[in-house]
């Protein structure tokens, strides 16, 4: 397979996983209440969709081929936030786990900003020229999350108890 076949399927799917946390990120800030059962499992999956994001993206290196540029650097660092609101999550640093999480799904906004302003970048690209496959992938993306949290739901609507009469 060549370095383009790679990027043309790399570009997409690290496309789709930031679309995935931006959903996902965005219904976990908007909910309360936090911490609950279904915060934790969208957390996790949002967390898995943000490191592939991540990791992803030091294999792309378009804007300076062969080398790695400044979004590099803000993976990197991403990388870093990313890791301290886990790890704050799992010792119970709520505080420190919010600002984190919070600051980490801010980078992805600004990062989609980024992404989508410059006219030469993939996905306006895809927009004026594959506007059907960007809408199919937007729309999986959406059922992917969706699906997530449906799965949330249920998991906690399993849990509660029935209510006995008397």
């Amino acid at each position: 397979m060549s370095n383009n076949s790679v990027i043309g399927v790399l570009i997409p799917l690290h496309a789709s996983g930031a679309t995935i946390a931006m959903l996902l990120g965005a219904w976990n800030l908007r909910r309360n209440p936090k911490g609950d059962r279904p915060h934790r499992l969208v957390g996790r999956v949002w967390v898995v969709a943000m490191y592939w994001t991540v990791l992803s993206s030091f294999f792309i290196k378009e804007l300076t081929p062969g080398h790695f540029s400044w979004i590099h650097g803000l993976s990197a660092f991403t990388f870093v936030t990313l890791s301290i609101g886990l790890w704050a999550a799992l010792t119970h640093r709520v505080e420190t786990h919010r600002r984190f999480m919070t600051g980490s799904y801010f980078g992805l906004l600004g990062a989609f900003a980024g992404a989508v302003a410059v006219p030469s970048r993939d996905i306006p690209q895809w927009l004026v020229h594959e506007p059907l496959g960007l809408a199919v992938a937007a729309a999986a993306c959406l059922l992917v999350a969706a699906a997530v949290i449906a799965a949330s739901r249920r998991r906690r609507a399993a849990k509660t108890p029935a209510p006995v009469e008397p």
